[in-house]
C-alpha cells in the first residue's frame, strides 16, 4: 500500500507553507501581524506556486507537450521556480533575464540545468527588453512554450486556488487585511480575490517601492515613476492581466530606507531574516496596522529566501552608497511616523 505521507516529486512540496506571527510588531501595534513563509517552497520563493500552476495548466490545455522547451522572461525568482518545475517534469527551460539582478538568482537557475540568456536592462518600450525577447523567442520556435507570467492568469489561479485557502485555513478564518508588493500582480490578485470572498470587509494594501508606477497609476490613471528602488522583481510600469484581477482597497509607496530599517529590527528582535521585497511587505504590514489600529489580523508574505538579497540588502557598502542608514529609527518611531502620515498620501479605492 502506498504511503501517502511521502511525496513522489519535488513539485509536491510546493505550497502549504507556514504562517508565522512577527512578535515584535504584533506587541508594538496590538495587531496580529502574520508572515506567510513562502521561502519554505523548494525553490525558495512564492514564485514556485505560479511556476507550477502555469506549467500544469499548459499541459492540461495541450499548449505544452513533451519535448518542448519552456521560455520565460524574469528578474529571477520565477525563473528559479520554472527551472525546478521543468527539471521535475522533464522539460527544458530557457530563461531571459536582465543584467544586474542578484548573482545568487542567476546561479540557482543554472544549477537546475536551465539555459540562461542575459540581456541589457532597458525600458519596456525597447524591443530588446527581457519580456519582449522572451516573447519573441517563444513565438519564433514552434517547439517553445512562452510562460508569459504577467498576462497568464494561471499565475493568479495559483494563489486563488491554493495560497488564499491556505491563509484562510491557517488563520481560522480571521484575516482583516492583506498586504503585498506587486510584481506580476498574481500574488495580490489571487489572494485578495479569494480572501475578499470570505471576508467582504477585507482591506488589501498594495505597497509600491520608489521607482514603480503602480501607485501613480492608481492615483491618477497614468504610470509615472519617481525615485529608484534597489528591490528586484517588484514594481511595474504597465497594466497587466494578473494585476487587473486584484481587489485593492489601499495603496501606498514606501522608500528603501524603511525596508532596510524593518529588516534590521525584525532580524535583531525576532530572528527573522527578510529579503528586500519581504522587508517592504513587512513595512507595509506595520503601516496598515498603524492606520487600522489594534485588534486586527494582518497577513503579508515572506517572498523568498533572504540569502537572495545578500549582494544588496546585506551588503554594507551597497547600502552606504545608496545613502541609507542602518537603524535610522526605532520601531516605535517608525510606527509613530506611519500613524501621522497625512491621509492624502494613502490611496483609497472603492
Amino acid at each position: 500500500m502506498e504511503n501517502t505521507n511521502i511525496c513522489n516529486k519535488v513539485t509536491e512540496l510546493i505550497g502549504n507553507t507556514d504562517l508565522l506571527r512577527i512578535d515584535s510588531l504584533s506587541q508594538l501595534t496590538g495587531c496580529e501581524i502574520l508572515l506567510k513563509c513562502e521561502q519554505q517552497n523548494p525553490g525558495g520563493s512564492i514564485k514556485d506556486r505560479a511556476a507550477l500552476q502555469m506549467v500544469l495548466d499548459a499541459i492540461d490545455t495541450g499548449k505544452l507537450k513533451p519535448g518542448m522547451t519552456i521560455v520565460e522572461g524574469t528578474a529571477g525568482n520565477t525563473g528559479i521556480g520554472l527551472a525546478l518545475v521543468a527539471k521535475a517534469l522533464n522539460f527544458k527551460l530557457l530563461v531571459v533575464m536582465p543584467k544586474g539582478q542578484a548573482k545568487e538568482k542567476e546561479k540557482m537557475i543554472e544549477l537546475y540545468g536551465a539555459q540562461l540568456k542575459l540581456v541589457d536592462a532597458c525600458p519596456f518600450s525597447d524591443p530588446n527588453h527581457f519580456y519582449h525577447t522572451a516573447k519573441r523567442l517563444g513565438e519564433e520556435n514552434e517547439h517553445y512554450w512562452w510562460a508569459d507570467q504577467f498576462e497568464n492568469i494561471s499565475n493568479y489561479r495559483a494563489h486563488y486556488l491554493h495560497t488564499g485557502p491556505d491563509i484562510w485555513q491557517q488563520s481560522e478564518g480571521n484575516v482583516d487585511a492583506l498586504v503585498s508588493v506587486v510584481g506580476t500582480g498574481g500574488t495580490i490578485a489571487g489572494n485578495s480575490a479569494f480572501l475578499s470572498k470570505q471576508n467582504p470587509n477585507l482591506q488589501t494594501w498594495l505597497i509600491d517601492p520608489d521607482g514603480s508606477g503602480i501607485y501613480s497609476f492608481l492615483k491618477t490613471g497614468h504610470y509615472q515613476a519617481t525615485g529608484s528602488s534597489f528591490t528586484e522583481g517588484i514594481g511595474i510600469m504597465r497594466s497587466v492581466e494578473n494585476f487587473r484581477q486584484a481587489n485593492i482597497t489601499h495603496a501606498i509607496t514606501l522608500p528603501d530606507q524603511d525596508l532596510v530599517t524593518l529588516s534590521d529590527h525584525v532580524s535583531a528582535q525576532d530572528g527573522i531574516f527578510l529579503g528586500s521585497s519581504s522587508a517592504l511587505n513587512v513595512a507595509g504590514a506595520l503601516f496598515a496596522a498603524a492606520r487600522m489600529g489594534p485588534k486586527h489580523t494582518i497577513v503579508t508574505f515572506c517572498c523568498d529566501l533572504a540569502a537572495r538579497s545578500y549582494g544588496k540588502l546585506f551588503n554594507p557598502e551597497f547600502i552606504h552608497n545608496k545613502g541609507i542608514i542602518h537603524n535610522k529609527e526605532s520601531l516605535a518611531e517608525i510606527y509613530a511616523r506611519y500613524r501621522n502620515i497625512a491621509e492624502e498620501h494613502i490611496i483609497k479605492l472603492s
